[in-house]
């Protein structure tokens, strides 16, 4: 199984770290391609945030019900901030892995990672605040893998 990872927001990193966690589980053998935004999960230091701005369907569990967030509000300073705390909380009361725990499932289980070379050259990232345990490969490392997987996921 291959994934492509292109978004780097704390909501948006669990979908492939679940599945690839999940698949390598199952002993099915998963690559992950970070490319973009999604690089930015492959950082030795995450601090990933969520965003409300452009999500109508993001609702939180608030005193028995749900809130959602009407789409101007991410415009107001520290919104965003406050968004990411209260998802945090909500991680956390739950007892879901947190994004680190997920990623450190991964490696202990042989999910191979590469972060694409010419993202890092896009904005100008250095690898040596990327953590140790992946590789570096452009597309036609990501294409070896997903010409001989049976699942190819793009999230």
């Amino acid at each position: 199984m291959t994934i492509i990872v292109t978004k780097g927001t704390l909501d948006w990193a669990y979908p492939p770290f679940i599945l690839g966690t999940t698949a390598a589980a199952m002993d099915v053998e998963v690559t992950m391609f970070f490319t973009f935004y999604g690089l930015q999960l492959l950082k030795k230091d995450l601090d990933l945030k969520v965003s409300t701005l452009g999500n109508p369907a993001m609702q939180m569990p608030m005193g028995g019900m749900h809130m959602s967030m009407p789409n101007i509000m991410p415009m107001i300073p520290g919104v965003d901030r406050m968004t990411t705390t209260m998802m945090k909380n909500l991680i956390k009361k739950k007892g879901v892995a947190s994004i680190e725990e997920l990623r450190e499932a991964a490696i202990e289980s042989d999910v191979k990672m590469i972060g694409c070379q010419m993202t890092l050259d896009l904005f100008e990232l250095d690898r040596k605040d990327m953590i140790d345990e992946i590789q570096i490969g452009g597309a036609a490392t990501w294409m070896e893998e997903a010409a001989k997987s049976d699942i190819n996921l793009y999230i």
